[in-house]
């Protein structure tokens, strides 16, 4: 049976021809235009925040975990990262795929549309908004993603994996514990986020005792695309678990998607070992002028 491609439209799998849409088309998301500031009363929300100075600066689009920038406390760590992204020179966007859906949640699968795919998408827009400022520079604009963002960032790496999309794709990607396991939607065909055509400078960081999104799943199938000299960077730190940049879920425990027991425990010297690999990985593949 013919199977129609639907991936940027909202569908996360591969659809026979003429069956139903399992998930509902989500709206593009509306991108701040005016910068916003830090303060003691700021919150995690869709925001754009630029360093002073008429730029061009690089710029980060910042992209969350599957529960997004809402909780009960905000995803904290998100805006500590788009403080970090500031005082190192960049431009950050830090972009909200639920929120403005009415979605909660994606960490047991999709809802209201909102699919890997469609954070594929949301990205893409987030960068091409970026484009669009007198103050960043167009050709340095890169993706940061955490476990869902993550996986998002593994996607956009491949141009097989957004074949419908014209805008420029990113100068450079950073994965924070990301899932490499192949997907299995209860309908359609399994997928994966990690293809052979892999071709933008990634940086993927693992933890050792992450049991959500395991080290070895990932390095089993990106360790052969690194030995055909593709720009790619691993690093595995053995002691960290899922999420060790998240301070607000110090100690959170929760069985996930595949019915794993795992545990968060945050780390203060690997978030600040992360942070740093990080800008030297972006100052090495997003250079002036490059």
């Amino acid at each position: 049976m013919k199977l129609l491609w639907l991936g940027l439209l909202g569908a996360c799998f591969l659809l026979p021809a003429g069956l139903p849409l399992a998930q509902p088309i989500p709206e593009d998301l509306t991108f701040p235009v005016e910068r916003s500031s830090f303060s003691v009363f700021s919150r995690p929300q869709m925001a754009l925040y630029k360093p002073e100075g008429a730029g061009p600066f690089p710029a980060l689009v910042l992209h969350h975990q599957c529960g997004g920038l809402g909780g009960r406390a905000g995803n904290q760590s998100m805006l500590t990262w788009a403080k970090e992204a500031v005082a190192q020179g960049y431009v950050a966007m830090l972009i909200d795929s639920l929120g403005p859906r009415g979605v909660d949640t994606v960490c047991m699968g999709p809802k209201n549309g909102v699919t890997f795919f469609r954070g594929a998408k949301d990205a893409l827009q987030a960068a091409a908004h970026l484009r669009t400022l007198p103050y960043v520079d167009g050709k340095r604009v890169a993706l940061v993603g955490f476990s869902w963002g993550a996986m998002v960032g593994l996607l956009n790496s491949s141009p097989s994996a957004v074949p419908t999309v014209t805008t420029p794709r990113f100068a450079a990607i950073v994965s924070f514990y990301p899932g490499c396991f192949t997907l299995r939607p209860s309908i359609g065909s399994p997928y994966e986020l990690i293809r052979p055509d892999l071709d933008t400078p990634l940086l993927v960081m693992m933890g050792g005792q992450d049991t959500e999104t395991p080290a070895e799943e990932c390095l089993q199938k990106l360790q052969p695309i690194q030995s055909k000299g593709v720009a790619l960077q691993l690093h595995v730190y053995p002691e960290a678990t899922h999420c060790w940049d998240c301070k607000h879920l110090d100690g959170f425990s929760k069985t996930d998607s595949r019915g794993s027991r795992v545990s968060y425990k945050y780390s203060e010297e690997v978030t600040a070992d992360s942070r740093q690999r990080m800008f030297e990985f972006l100052g090495q593949t997003m250079r002036p002028g490059s």
